[in-house]
């Protein structure tokens, strides 16, 4: 991890990527048609239109590959065969050489990282999409973790967003079953949103300040930003302890081990979500730490979300009603008002057609959101996979999905993260004496500078 220079930033270039890449778009799509495709040549020509669009993404790099990460985890969005190309951005990032390090602290220090720490060393450790992170020390705070960004990625956004729009445009074009330009568009721009910020890494000492402040539980760990040493591109914390998640399992740890761990995940995430209203929006396996004790060391807060008290309380209400019996009086009433109130789908919609139409549709994934609360302690070693949604499916949804909160993708990509990791885990956790889909905690503080 040694070796490689900043992503390219002339908008030619990256505009040339993407134009090829739309043609190609277009020539594979030539000759399909999925309404007579069979499965299996449908997921392969799912695949194709992926790696055409990662190829793309990787190519630009920079805050691209950040969109790919994002792109792949909505269920709703794009199809599972797109999705999961896009999906390989959370295992490939670029390394930054020794001189172009140097120069990022130049210009956030006017100073090289030897003179900040007592040592630094040159070769990063780990790395992710925005950044890479190097081991130092640092008098007073022993070892510290000094997260570096890639230099010139603030002034791709515009482009790449840009981008972006053309290659989901000629996608759009394809026999693909996609989601309104609405639908799309406001995605994008939540999109864009999230990567403003996160590329700021002042803001994330902010939101994991107010993290480690308020979001404090038993069993998780977050570290306070040290903030004499953190600019908008380096951001330097305490060093964690623990493993990642694939080396801590490779140590065997007892049931009763991955059962805490898991245990903390679970009540963590759904006190963020429903009691403080504010949600780590980024929970690949990457950005959490495992220790010898069961214990939780949660890492990168350039990405999350503020969810409003509105928002919550009609999650809430479609949740609870789901969880009622199938023949229960006004559930598909109160999943359907719920679903209103959050502008998924219009407000005029008539119960009738929600239940003929969308209920069906919509059913696998609800039911695999909500099974871990069917039972009162639910082992993840049996939680079955995200639903594959059938094309004629999609279509339906494509008609009905009127609009995207702004807050649901952050929601939705927490959820689904939460459910790898306890899967990966294989955790057996307690789900029902969890109260936060009956209670209002609104009056907990939320982060104040979210949206």
């Amino acid at each position: 991890m040694d070796g490689a220079d900043a992503p390219r930033t002339g908008k030619l270039a990256r505009g040339a990527i993407t134009g090829l890449a739309a043609a190609r778009i277009g020539l594979a799509t030539l000759g399909h048609r999925t309404r007579t495709a069979t499965p299996a040549e449908q997921a392969a020509h799912e695949a194709a239109l992926g790696r055409i669009l990662f190829g793309a993404l990787g190519q630009l790099r920079g805050s691209a590959l950040k969109v790919s990460q994002l792109l792949a985890m909505h269920p709703q969005l794009l199809p599972e065969g797109v999705r999961n190309e896009l999906a390989r951005a959370h295992y490939q990032a670029p390394a930054l050489s020794r001189a172009v390090v140097g120069r990022v602290f130049r210009q956030a220090f006017g100073q090289e990282p030897q003179a900040l720490f007592t040592h630094f060393e040159p070769t990063a450790f780990a790395a992710a999409s925005l950044g890479q992170v190097h081991r130092a020390e640092l008098a007073g705070h022993g070892t510290v973790a000094v997260k570096v960004q890639y230099p010139g990625m603030a002034g791709t956004i515009a482009s790449d967003m840009q981008l972006l729009r053309t290659a989901l445009r000629a996608l759009a074009h394809t026999d693909l079953p996609l989601p309104s330009g609405t639908v799309l568009d406001g995605v994008v721009a939540e999109i864009e949103s999230t990567l403003r910020r996160e590329l700021d890494y002042r803001h994330e000492a902010e939101q994991q300040q107010w993290f480690a402040t308020h979001a404090a539980q038993p069993g998780v760990v977050i570290a306070q930003p040290i903030l004499s040493h953190t600019r908008a591109q380096v951001l330097t914390q305490p060093f964690l302890p623990g493993q990642p998640l694939a080396q801590w399992l490779a140590t065997q740890p007892a049931q009763a081990l991955r059962d805490q761990a898991g245990q903390h995940l679970w009540d963590w995430t759904l006190h963020c979500m429903f009691g403080l209203g504010s949600i780590h929006a980024d929970p690949h396996p990457g950005n959490f730490l495992f220790a010898a004790d069961g214990t939780v060391g949660v890492l990168d807060f350039g990405c999350t979300r503020a969810l409003s008290g509105p928002f919550r309380a009609q999650v809430r209400s479609a949740w609870s009603a789901l969880l009622r019996p199938a023949a229960a009086p006004d559930r598909d009433a109160q999943v359907l008002a719920a679903y209103q109130a959050l502008g998924l789908v219009s407000a005029d919609l008539p119960l009738p057609t929600y239940r003929s139409a969308c209920a069906p549709v919509l059913a696998p994934m609800q039911a695999w959101q909500l099974e871990p609360f069917t039972q009162p302690v639910f082992d993840f070693a049996t939680k079955t996979p995200p639903p594959l949604t059938e094309p004629a499916h999609q279509r339906v949804l494509g008609r009905y999905l009127q609009q995207v909160p702004g807050e649901m993708p952050a929601f939705e990509r927490t959820w689904m993260g939460l459910m790898h990791l306890l899967t990966l885990l294989g955790a057996r956790v307690r789900t029902r004496h969890a109260h936060w889909l009956h209670t209002d905690a609104s009056s907990v503080p939320t982060v104040e500078s979210s949206p």
